[in-house]
């Protein structure tokens, strides 16, 4: 790729041996995959570039006719449809070809003849013209065309069209005529016709259902255009509006449809440039719903926008949100139609219907039905903005650099490359979605009475606000000292706040999290405020005070944020919240290290030179670690649990997975075998003072990992373990059980490897899972997690908790004492379709959020999942550690559509909850899932406070 870029030099000023050849040269041929996309984006910014005037077409002296652009577009045509229709191209490379297309001139029959265009060369030998004239379209139509043509030369022909025409009669009219036609010729050279132009030129080759789609959306084009120039009413411009979108998109289905076989190998001339016409008439059809669903939200806007939703929705008339979630689904149906993420924008439309057939109901089981109809909605158009934003950053990704670095080789104006991304956002279908989705997620806000702030962990506490990409060490700009405030763009749930920084005192996370995500878990057990915020004009308010001294106060009435008039570091103070409805008193939070326990494991072997499995039901935290022997005490409690209702008479029965333990000094062992043991000591004890700063901490960590993983547990153990999971039980799960997790003061959320979907029967990929997990024990983040804590690195110890894989329809996370606002009276679920990791990682998206009342068996429901994929392991796939992803459709779930499913779930995990808090004695952090008709606890844990 860089040879090829290299050879291109400075891109000549000249298109037909220089422009569509440099393009050629970097897509036609054997590209690396690797390499593919960077060729895609920079031939898209160069022929835009062409094709708007930025870069002209001198002539070189050379003679190079038309039909030559015409053979290297076929070239580069047939290379970008055998590119998009390969099963590996990412959806950005999809997003840059469909920008080359347009680009791009004819080679229909009539182009790549010897001599093309030659209607010209008539035209300006005509004798029934001034002289004049004819010499001005001979030198700067006729030469320039058949010299070397560019999209100027249809410009100059425009020009010389309206000077022709502008007076009647003052020139001849059988040359107006003819000069018309090479206008027309010209336009479709440069496939530059308008979109009925282009459609009436596929007509020939639709069949009848296909004819059809065309003729329905040809006649509601034409009305619209004609109502233009109407006074109709605006309830008939917005029911047109949306005859006309939905004609569009069953036109553009029957055209994607018909692309989707690819292209032959030994497809004739004639059609190539057949499937090149509807290629441009599919992305035609793009364009035009952008202009579609503009004129939607301007008509939306006049007759109230989402003040008016809001005050229907309030009166339970909910009939008016049915076109805007019409045309949402139309835009998102557009997307999908586009190649970006088609599964995913089909289970968003499916949702969109679902829930617009489904209306509002007074109540739904026994909550308020507006209240579940709006939150419902919520979910679905969060999940949809988060899908046009993904759009956005990958273009912001594809585009700015390469922008620049061509713009500055070539010397197109700084204010081009500066504008050139944002045009291309703003220009999509993607930007009216977005605006169309900001919208609707106003209005369902105004009728949930939300703000658009997410608590997470409550409090108060001032610092200097900074704003920051992630949450990682380093982070933090070095001219900052004392209490810092982060407001964080991502984050992915792997992160320990503290251990960015210890003066983080509170964190605005710009994205949704889950409450009992790992993130949120140690926020909390950090003592570190955190709130989430979604709403674009608050965020943007508060990226104006980046830098200031602010005050951060959040509760479940409310979150403020504002510039701090004193440094009040008493810790109570009156606080108003946003709605200005009162007020509350708050404790300003300090980390205090010292709150972390040290009171670790020893992790000795008890004396045992070679360490034996540990069955659950025996395992002890001196040998197994916490959460091993909280497993085995889970174990004991099941059997019992099926004798426990709660008040209302729901059972609180629960099972635990067959499971055993791989115990503390295994590791060691390992490494004595291997010969290991001298240089993982020496590196233990360096890891222990290296600096963060310098790359030493990095480079240490990975060499004890890579040490570590090259380990495999001995065969006395996977004899052991042999003999106690039976045959049928083909897939396992090995989790982390180290002696600096699960505890009361350190709860390591999330720190360290599980690995799912390993066999005993694959001895080769068991041993790299139980590797992994044992090499966790010293990633950077662990390492910092327990320099934060005041824990020696000499002193942990891992152990492997091996159990039965489930292959759960839902996973769920339990806090039986409410995390935000300490409700001891209620157990709150967050729960996630597949496997948990979704849930406990920081994936994008929310959980089913219910809260489940332990006395009086009332559940509520708080949020609707939108996560967009569910983790599942196949039965039929190999067990090699891998998982897989399926696109979520929420409206074919019945935790979303069925009311007494959710309320039935909601009282069961409120139940079980309950009785692991009373026998523990304390409230419990508690992980499971849901299997058929069976709760099945896997880890609990004493819950942070």
């Amino acid at each position: 790729m860089s040879k090829k870029r290299k050879r291109a030099g400075p891109l000549c000023l000249f298109w037909a041996i220089g422009k569509l050849e440099v393009v050629r040269e970097l897509l036609v041929g054997n590209l690396e995959s690797g390499d593919r996309l960077e060729a895609l984006i920079f031939s898209a910014i160069y022929l835009k570039w062409i094709n708007t005037g930025q870069i002209p077409c001198f002539e070189d002296g050379g003679h190079h006719r038309p039909n030559r652009h015409a053979e290297i577009s076929r070239l580069i045509f047939c290379e970008l449809e055998r590119i998009y229709c390969m099963k590996d191209t990412s959806p950005q490379e999809v997003l840059a070809i469909r920008k080359i297309h347009p680009c791009l001139p004819s080679f229909k029959a009539e182009f790549t003849a010897s001599v093309p265009l030659t209607r010209i060369r008539d035209i300006a030998h005509r004798g029934d013209i001034p002289h004049d004239l004819k010499q001005e379209i001979k030198h700067t139509i006729q030469n320039k065309l058949h010299r070397n043509a560019g999209p100027e030369d249809l410009v100059a022909t425009e020009a010389m069209l309206a000077r022709i025409t502008r007076n009647p009669g003052e020139y001849n009219e059988a040359f107006v005529e003819q000069f018309k036609i090479f206008h027309h010729e010209l336009k479709d050279f440069f496939n530059a016709g308008n979109l009925t132009e282009q459609l009436e030129s596929i007509k020939e080759s639709f069949d009848d259902r296909s004819l059809s789609a065309l003729t329905l959306f040809l006649e509601c084009k034409e009305r619209l255009d004609n109502l233009e120039e109407s006074n109709d009413a605006l309830d008939k411009s917005i029911d047109l509006l949306l005859k006309t979108a939905q004609s569009l998109n069953a036109l553009r289905e029957v055209i994607v449809k018909g692309l989707e076989s690819g292209l032959r190998n030994d497809a004739p001339d004639a059609a190539i440039a057949m499937r090149q016409k509807w290629r441009l008439c599919e992305i035609g059809l793009e364009d035009y719903s952008f202009l579609l669903l503009s004129r939607f939200l301007n008509a939306l806007e006049a007759v109230g926008g989402a003040q008016q939703l809001k005050e229907n929705a309030e009166s339970k008339n909910v009939s008016s949100w049915n076109d805007p979630l019409g045309s949402l689904f139309i835009g998102i149906r557009q997307l999908g139609l586009s190649g970006w993420k088609p599964e995913e924008c089909a289970a968003i439309g499916n949702e969109l219907l679902a829930w617009k057939e489904k209306g509002l109901s007074e109540k739904e089981g026994s909550e308020d039905g507006k209240a579940v109809w709006a939150l419902r909605l919520k979910a679905t158009l969060d999940r949809s903005r988060r899908l046009t934003e993904e759009y956005s950053e990958a273009l912001l990704q594809m585009f700015p650099q390469k922008v620049e670095m061509l713009g500055k080789a070539l010397g197109i104006p700084e204010n081009s490359v500066r504008t050139y991304t944002e045009a291309e956002i703003r220009a999509g279908v993607i930007f009216q979605v977005s605006k169309l989705c900001t919208l609707l997620l106003k209005a369902v806000r105004s009728t949930l009475g939300s703000q658009g702030w997410d608590v997470l962990v409550p409090g108060a506490t001032h610092g200097t606000l900074v704003q920051v990409e992630s949450i990682i060490p380093g982070s933090l700009p070095l001219s900052v000292n004392g209490p810092v405030i982060l407001v964080v763009n991502r984050a992915d749930g792997d992160e320990e706040v503290t251990a960015a920084g210890n003066n983080i005192k509170g964190v605005v996370l710009l994205q949704e999290l889950p409450h009992l995500s790992h993130l949120g878990v140690r926020a909390r057990q950090e003592k570190v405020i955190f709130v989430t915020c979604e709403d674009d004009d608050k965020i943007a308010d508060i990226q104006k005070l980046n830098g200031q001294c602010v005050r951060l106060e959040a509760s479940s009435a409310g979150v403020n944020i504002f510039p701090s008039l004193s440094d009040n570091t008493t810790g109570y103070f009156p606080v108003k919240d946003l709605l200005g409805n009162g007020s509350s008193t708050f404790e300003d939070t300090k980390v205090d290290s010292s709150s972390w326990s040290t009171d670790i494991a020893s992790g000795s072997m008890q004396g045992n030179s070679t360490p034996e499995v540990v069955q659950l039901a025996d395992a002890e935290m001196q040998t197994s670690g916490a959460k091993a022997a909280a497993c085995g005490r889970l174990a004991s409690l099941s059997a019992g649990s099926v004798k426990v209702y709660s008040d209302q008479g729901v059972p609180a029965s629960f099972n635990v997975p067959r499971g055993a333990v791989i115990p503390f000094g295994s590791m060691e062992l390992a490494l004595e075998e291997s010969k290991s043991i001298e240089a993982f000591m020496s590196l233990v004890e360096k890891i222990e003072t290296a600096n963060m700063e310098s790359g030493d901490l990095d480079k240490l960590c990975c060499q004890l990992q890579e040490l570590i993983s090259s380990l495999q547990p001995s065969k006395e153990i996977i004899q052991q373990l042999e003999g106690i999971f039976p045959t049928n039980a083909a897939r396992l799960i090995v989790r982390s059980s180290a002696n600096v997790e699960d505890l009361a003061g350190m709860s390591a959320a999330g720190l360290y490897e599980s690995i799912p979907n390993v066999s005993l029967s694959n001895p080769i990929v068991f041993g790299h899972g139980v590797s992994r997990v044992w090499a966790s024990l010293y990633t950077r983040r662990a390492v910092l997690s327990r320099r934060a804590a005041g824990v020696a690195q000499k002193d942990a110890k891992m152990a492997v908790l091996v159990q039965e894989l489930l292959s759960p329809d839902l996973s769920f996370v339990l806090h039986t004492l409410s995390p935000t606002d300490h409700d001891h009276t209620s157990v709150a679920a967050e729960i996630a379709p597949g496997l948990g990791e979704t849930l406990a990682s920081g994936t994008r998206g929310t959980p089913w959020r219910l809260s489940a009342g332990k006395f009086d068996g009332q559940v509520r429901t708080l949020a609707f999942a939108n996560f967009s994929e569910e983790l599942l392991v196949l039965g039929a796939g190999p067990a090699d550690g891998e998982v897989i992803r399926l696109t979520v459709d929420y409206s074919k779930k019945p935790l979303t559509v069925d009311a007494v499913f959710r309320r039935q779930l909601g009282q069961r995990l409120g139940a079980v909850g309950f009785f692991l808090e009373r026998k523990f004695g304390c409230p419990q952090d508690v992980e499971g899932c849901v299997v058929g008709k069976d709760i099945y606890i896997v880890q609990t844990r004493p819950q942070p406070q």
